[in-house]
């Protein structure tokens, strides 16, 4: 596998326009890129990476209608479904971490999931997730519920990281508000959309953070909003048609990638965790790490 895996585009390789992406399983819409590392790892420099550690890093142009000026090239990193403990490489959290500090963006989401079943891992996720350089927003997921929210949300604000749970906070960017809406977690029915936008901006660059994606069809229409959500791991064991119809039949129909929902924008991130030598296996999907440019819609290339 792991030859197959080298042939994957460099991460340098060219920037998807996700604003035309087909909205399914599609995967030839999206190019998919493995992380090439400048040098030695700088985390394991003497030793050859495993298949365990690596993970793809997935580049897109996002066209926003209604943004501020000030913030056309803005760039968004985006992590979810980290998954901590066993079931995912501590060497790749760490990796990736370093590769989000390396390329500098102006904010970084974490959409939920930092843990599975057990609390063990507890403090293993604030020590893997500490050192991001950027300003850091992150909002819970279902997994971190059933384990310990209240543990994550203190100490992920140890760190200096926002926690929005049916919050959102307005910073200045290059000049520029840029608001951040953090809406709780769905699946387990503690999202409160109202409460969200309650007071918020209602125009502007506003880019909202949820863990499952049908959120999506809560948000207020033709808002020009963007979602940023994970919770799938993109299918997790792909199954043409078949994961599709299961997804569905489950209420998720969006599964990986990019949407346009009612007006508004939604990417699904197919999660840094499990999979690669795990013991959650993946088929057709891939551990990501996600990167954003924002632009002004009309600067959108026509058909």
């Amino acid at each position: 596998m792991a030859p197959r895996f080298a042939r994957r585009r460099s991460a340098s390789s060219n920037v998807q326009l996700a604003s035309n992406a087909a909205p399914a399983l599609h995967r030839e819409t999206m190019r998919r890129n493995e992380l090439k590392a400048p040098g030695p790892d700088p985390l394991r420099p003497e030793a050859r990476l495993r298949w365990r550690d690596h993970f793809t890093l997935s580049e897109n142009v996002l066209h926003v209608p209604g943004m501020h000026r000030e913030h056309e090239g803005l760039v968004v990193a985006h992590l979810s479904d980290i998954h901590v403990g066993m079931a995912t490489s501590a060497v790749r959290i760490r990796r990736a971490v370093a590769e989000v500090n390396a390329r500098n963006p102006d904010v970084i989401f974490l959409t939920g999931d930092y843990v599975t079943h057990s609390a063990k891992p507890l403090p293993r996720v604030i020590e893997l997730l500490a050192g991001f350089n950027r300003p850091v927003f992150a909002v819970l997921g279902n997994h971190d519920h059933w384990v310990n929210a209240h543990y994550l949300r203190s100490g992920f604000e140890r760190l200096g990281y926002t926690v929005l749970q049916n919050e959102h906070r307005v910073l200045d960017v290059r000049g520029a508000p840029l608001t951040v809406l953090g809406i709780d977690d769905g699946r387990t029915h503690r999202d409160d959309v109202e409460a969200t936008f309650r007071g918020a901006p209602e125009s502007g660059t506003r880019l909202v953070l949820t863990h499952s994606p049908p959120t999506v069809d809560k948000l207020p229409p033709n808002a020009n909003l963007v979602q940023f959500s994970g919770h799938t791991h993109g299918g997790q064991f792909v199954v043409r048609g078949l994961t599709e119809a299961i997804f569905r039949r489950a209420g998720q129909p969006y599964i990986q990638g990019h949407y346009h929902v009612r007006g508004n924008q939604l990417y699904v991130n197919m999660g840094l965790g499990f999979g690669f030598g795990g013991m959650y296996l993946r088929r057709g999907t891939y551990p990501e790490v996600a990167f954003f440019t924002l632009r002004h819609a009309e600067t959108a290339p026509t058909a």
